[in-house]
């Protein structure tokens, strides 16, 4: 089997190709459907920062295929577009990359925490579309550890800044003083969250939150000492606000460059800031050549990013030392699956049954230190593998007898896999 990876980021792509590479949350179960029919086995990661197709695949020679494919047929994202800006990767380059991104280490803002929470998404959206095998779903499980680990022992993520705090912060260089400022966010999801947070902390004065549904604009707005809007009620009030921060999974425009006129009429020369962090963008880009129109979108924090950048780089050291141990301990058990589906299976099941049981005992003990944290983890994992060496050792010795030492195995510990003969 081959791990294999296609992707599009923010490094060379800009957002006006990255938007037509996006996939919604609403639509990921739908686009893992197609794309199962040419990879049986994979993930879509799609964020404001990449889209990525992780796949396993039997032979080799496949590489790339099904992944681009699924870009061109299903996203229609030009051939042209795809070999000026898609990357491709396998084996311990594509693990590596992936726990990269998890860690935050491959985002526009270094160190940002939003990502973690969509590598789980992009793995429960497979779990549930059937599509991540077990090479797929210990990949995953690697990576978020990996995250986790970086954040636990590294200061890579100090302060929790995400693109919505950062989008904030540049609100600031523009506006100054957000107290005397009406805000809109457009969006009550985990970003507009975020934004609506990061404001509260910078003192704003009124802020709206806007949703497609006012339930959950409510939801948000009541919690955080908002109002809620919805959608259709944006064009009446945006003359009224001096920020809008657009974050919402909309798939497309939802303020377009008439709207935007029409309320600078209202405000009597007034500047207006417009920060759309979202990917495909809620804010028609022409609004942005209206006079007294600020408008940025997501490539434009690319300036503070990198100051954070400078200012986290000792902490990347740490973080690249983390990600290189949790790829070696990766690669060691893909090439323990490679040699046989049942040693695998069974170590996958033994190591499930570990997790779960260490992960209750860790929450009876929050006093624990990372050290000793660590020293119990390492102490379980090796009763695990000791324990159950011998039969491994049993499996491999006697590979070459038609599967029947496989096949006892598999029946005697229940195992979810398939024996070849």
């Amino acid at each position: 089997m081959y791990l294999n990876l296609v992707g599009i980021n923010h490094h060379i792509t800009p957002v006006n190709i990255r938007e037509r590479a996006a996939v919604r949350r609403s639509r990921v179960q739908d686009a893992l459907e197609a794309l199962k029919k040419t990879a049986a086995h994979c993930v879509i990661l799609s964020t404001c920062n990449r889209t990525e197709i992780y796949t396993v695949e039997n032979h080799n020679q496949e590489k790339e295929r099904a992944g681009l494919f699924f870009l061109k047929k299903y996203l229609h994202v030009p051939e042209s577009i795809l070999s000026e800006y898609a990357y491709f990767c396998s084996g311990a380059a594509a693990a590596e990359h992936l726990f990269g991104v998890a860690g935050g280490l491959d985002s526009m803002i270094v160190g940002e925490c939003e990502v973690l929470g969509q590598v789980k998404r992009a793995l429960a959206s497979a779990e549930e579309a059937g599509t991540a095998n077990l090479p797929l779903r210990r990949l995953f499980q690697a990576s978020i550890r990996t995250g986790r680990r970086i954040r636990k022992e590294t200061e890579i993520s100090r302060n929790h800044l995400s693109v919505s705090s950062i989008a904030v912060e540049l609100a600031v260089q523009s506006l100054g003083d957000l107290a005397r400022c009406r805000i809109l966010i457009i969006g009550a999801g985990e970003a507009g969250k975020g934004a609506v947070l990061a404001a509260r902390e910078k003192n704003a004065g009124d802020i709206l939150v806007a949703s497609r549904t006012l339930e959950r604009a409510s939801a948000l707005a009541r919690v955080l000492r908002g109002t809620a809007i919805k959608f259709d009620d944006i064009p009446a009030i945006l003359g009224s606000c001096d920020l809008v921060v657009a974050c919402a999974d909309a798939g497309g425009t939802i303020i377009n460059s008439h709207q935007v006129a029409q309320a600078l009429q209202k405000r009597n020369g007034s500047p207006q800031v417009i920060i759309d962090i979202a990917v495909p963008r809620n804010v028609d880009p022409d609004a942005g050549l209206i006079d007294n129109v600020s408008l940025y979108n997501i490539d434009d924090l690319n300036l503070i990013s990198e100051k954070n950048h400078q200012l986290r780089k000792r902490e990347l050291i740490k973080a690249r030392r983390i990600i290189r141990e949790e790829r070696e301990r990766f690669l060691s058990w893909w090439r323990s699956f490679s040699v046989s589906p049942v040693i695998f299976a069974l170590m996958e099941k033994a190591n499930r049954i570990r997790d779960a049981y260490f992960d209750k005992t860790l929450k009876k003990l929050p006093t624990l230190s990372d050290e000793e944290r660590h020293s119990l983890e390492k102490m379980t994992e090796v009763i695990v593998t000791r324990l159950l060496q011998d039969t491994v050792d049993m499996l491999k010795e006697n590979s070459n007898r038609d599967g029947q030492y496989s096949r006892l195995v598999s029946q005697l510990f229940r195992l979810d896999c398939e024996v070849s003969q």
